[in-house]
């Protein structure tokens, strides 16, 4: 099916009001989620509804949770999610340092105990509108690991997300979001609802053979994810582990206790946010990505490719396509959703007044 972004937002914040969050935070997870979906990044959008009610009515994520700083150093900032939505707590976080950075140049935030935080690059989005340069390390915790390090069989780590955000003068940052695994656990998920294989290269199987049946990450006996690139992901992916997890959370995936207390996602991230021109500079910086970004754009396109696009650009190009169309969401999704819905009181005339 194909739904626009608006009714589709009132529906998912008031499906979380249903579940006592406060209306103006249940805006900000629904607006986010949505905003994921308008991006082209369906595994990090409304697909994620269903395990967010999962763990409210399990007590892992507490709608009422803020973000509280824990330690102040003045560059260096520590806050607590307290289990709360993480597109909350994570956007309070990314605040605290846009505050501070305005007066000490460059701010080093981590965020602990944060339910999902969905897509990072959004936060990094919030810095470089600012004006700032920001890079974030995350690690993934709450459930059993996703992804095999590099020359192994079983996974040991998860997706842990990378971000890295540079501001533009006259247009929307450069925006790189990634995944450390060849592709998003949410990525197999959809494929998973769709019943289409993924791409080659991304999966194992239980054996340690290459496959690209979805249902190995979701059915016994289960496989894992690759690192993207090989070794080179590999090391990325244990970075943010060791970063947002080790320092900023102090919880790994090496701590299978906190595994035994039941499915959850859990984050941690650790950021930095620099101001350009901490190096009084920032009028050439600003110069440099310019010509750096027309000089990358001026060569000849390859075979099959339309024009060279800096990170961040086919967000943009997809966010303007669903805005007019609509956002697809495949039948086992919506159906997902649906019963999250039920399960949240809302009749079938309340979702289809807000839908409609």
């Amino acid at each position: 099916m194909l739904i626009h972004h608006q009714p589709l937002t009132r529906f998912i914040g008031e499906l979380f009001v249903r579940f006592d969050a406060a209306p103006e935070d249940a805006a900000l997870v629904a607006s986010h989620l949505v905003a994921a979906n308008l991006k082209g990044h369906d595994s990090h959008g409304v697909g994620m509804v269903p395990a967010y009610v999962g763990n409210i009515r399990r007590g892992k994520l507490n709608v009422a949770a803020q973000a509280k700083v824990v330690h102040d150093k003045g560059a260096v900032l520590l806050a607590d999610g307290q289990m709360g939505f993480g597109q909350v707590v994570g956007r309070q976080a990314v605040d605290f340092a846009l505050e501070r950075v305005a007066s000490t140049g460059i701010v080093c935030t981590g965020v602990r105990n944060c339910h999902h935080l969905g897509r990072i690059g959004s936060y990094g989005e919030r810095c470089g509108e600012a004006g700032y340069v920001s890079i974030h390390f995350v690690n993934v915790v709450g459930h059993d690991p996703l992804v095999s390090p590099f020359g192994g069989r079983e996974p040991r780590i998860s997706t842990n997300p990378f971000c890295c955000v540079v501001p533009q003068e006259d247009g929307p940052p450069i925006v790189l979001d990634m995944a450390t695994s060849a592709i998003a656990q949410g990525k197999v998920r959809v494929a998973y609802n769709q019943g289409v294989p993924v791409g080659e290269g991304a999966l194992i199987d239980h054996e340690g053979a290459p496959t690209t049946d979805p249902a190995v990450m979701f059915e016994e006996p289960k496989g894992a994810l690759g690192p993207f690139g090989k070794h080179k992901g590999y090391g990325l992916g244990l970075m943010c582990e060791l970063l947002g997890g080790g320092l900023a959370g102090e919880w790994t995936a090496a701590q299978a206790s906190h595994e035994e207390q039941g499915f959850s996602i859990i984050n941690h991230m650790l950021m930095l946010v620099l101001d350009p021109d901490l190096f009084g500079g920032a009028d050439g910086f600003r110069r440099e990505v310019a010509d750096m970004v027309d000089y990358l754009q001026s060569t000849n396109p390859a075979v099959g490719t339309e024009r060279v696009m800096v990170p961040g650009e086919p967000e943009i190009a997809a966010m303007e396509t669903r805005r007019a169309e609509g956002i697809p969401i495949d039948d086992n999704t919506w159906a997902a959703i649906l019963k999250s819905a039920e399960v949240a009181g809302m009749t079938d005339s309340e979702v289809d007044d807000l839908i409609s």
